[in-house]
């Protein structure tokens, strides 16, 4: 297989970096060499012309739902068939890797096995779509988020209900036997479910120990729903790897997500709640006002506090999650990017990084992943714009107009002019 050399791009390498003007070379499925020089061309090398566009990593979803498409309620999850629904998550892979994203971490899905299905078809080249960490049902406690049942109606909402560590272990180790890669716990309460609100703490922390050394255990990851301020306490000290939300927060939580800076990655999941307040839900009867009164506000109002300290404090942080609701389209992850600079104070470059080296780490490459350096995996994207200028060009898939994926071509929309294959292009130089 030949080379690929990108030239003439704005490369944004995602290792603290300032971006320069230079050439990429990909050879394989890694990149051989970035320079800010011209790269000394082979024969049949595929020459790309990027003059003007802007050359960084692949991104990742922090917290992938696949087969969440123009969701609205808990029956669009339910109700399907899982036939019907595995292509709603191909859909789902399609719509990330066009967009940009060429990694997907996954938090949950509709029915157990949806995104192991269309991860194994990605990683056997038969479908497009993102690298693949997949996620399985929701583990959760009797009478918490995800428990949609009533004792006059045992209805089963995609899930998967335990009580007490005996019964944790098999749920986890089921997840693990059936090929998930992400084992997810509703710890905390949510605003969904009124019962249970986002400050309460229904799983214990026992609960919670014995899945996450069940995952590890089987060399899985394990994250967790927590919003509360001891559920995530409790995620912490049992080890848990990926804590998503996470609005409330106390000084001593703060202390204990630092000190575990180095092991943790935390994914807020802003573009939700921001959406919904901004009227963006309200033809699907979310509107600001509904949104008001199961506290969203509070909710926003906290998740800037507690993310912008994380941020002083170096934590990790993830963009995505929750994406796939009516208002908020597979596709459009891009978009916390600008929610991540307007409300926790992140520059646009720093923004990238979450999108970018955070990213590749929480996939688990042992650093290959989420930056442009030679040695590294080429998953590399080409956007026609500048978003450290303007980071909302990343906002959906229109202005990402190549994508690769370990050194294969994923998406491209260039102009024929722009590519060239050697040594026609040297001799003409």
């Amino acid at each position: 297989m030949g080379r690929t050399v990108i030239h003439n791009a704005t490369l944004f390498t995602a290792t603290g970096k300032d971006a320069f003007r230079g050439d990429l070379v990909v050879e394989g499925d890694r990149i051989a060499s970035i320079s800010p020089t011209s790269a000394q061309l082979r024969e049949g090398d595929i020459v790309i012309d990027a003059t003007g566009l802007f050359c960084m990593p692949g991104m990742t979803e922090g917290h992938a739902h696949l087969s969440f498409e123009n969701v609205t309620a808990t029956e669009d999850l339910i109700t399907p068939c899982p036939e019907t629904q595995v292509f709603t998550a191909a859909r789902g892979a399609k719509a990330l890797i066009e967009a940009g994203f060429t990694s997907a971490y996954g938090a949950s899905e509709a029915k157990l096995k949806l995104a192991v299905a269309v991860r194994d078809e990605v990683n056997a080249g038969r479908l497009p779509g993102p690298r693949i960490r997949a996620g399985g049902l929701e583990i959760t406690v009797t009478g918490a988020m995800g428990d949609e049942s009533k004792a006059h109606n045992p209805r089963q909402g995609p899930s998967t209900i335990v009580d007490g560590v005996d019964e944790m272990r098999r749920a986890v180790r089921l997840h693990c036997r059936e090929g998930i890669d992400n084992i997810k716990l509703d710890v905390s309460g949510d605003p969904f479910y009124p019962a249970t609100p986002a400050h309460t703490t229904p799983m214990t922390f026992e609960e919670i120990l014995v899945a996450a050394e069940t995952a590890h255990a089987y060399g899985r990851k394990i994250n967790a729903h927590t919003r509360s301020i001891e559920g995530s306490k409790r995620c912490v000290r049992a080890g848990v790897d990926g804590l998503f939300h996470t609005e409330y927060a106390d000084e001593e939580l703060l202390d204990m997500m630092e000190e575990a800076r180095d092991r943790i990655f935390v994914v807020p999941t802003v573009g939700l709640f921001a959406q919904i307040m901004a009227g963006e839900a309200s033809a699907h009867g979310l509107t600001p006002e509904v949104g008001g009164y199961m506290n969203i506000p509070d909710l926003l109002e906290n998740s800037v506090k507690t993310h912008s300290e994380l941020r002083r404090r170096g934590i990790r942080h993830l963009i995505g999650g929750d994406y796939g609701f009516g208002w908020s389209k597979q596709g459009t992850q891009g978009r916390d990017l600008k929610f991540f600079v307007d409300h926790y104070g992140y520059s646009p470059a720093e923004a990238l990084l979450c999108a970018t080296r955070n990213g590749g780490l929480a996939m688990g490459y042992g650093g290959d992943l989420g930056t442009l350096e030679a040695g590294s995996l080429a998953d590399l994207i080409l956007v026609a714009g500048d978003p450290l200028a303007d980071i909302s060009v990343l906002s959906g898939p229109e202005k990402v107009v190549f994508v690769m994926r370990a050194g294969d071509v994923q998406k491209s929309t260039l102009p024929a002019a722009s590519l060239a294959v050697a040594p026609a292009l040297q001799a003409a130089e």
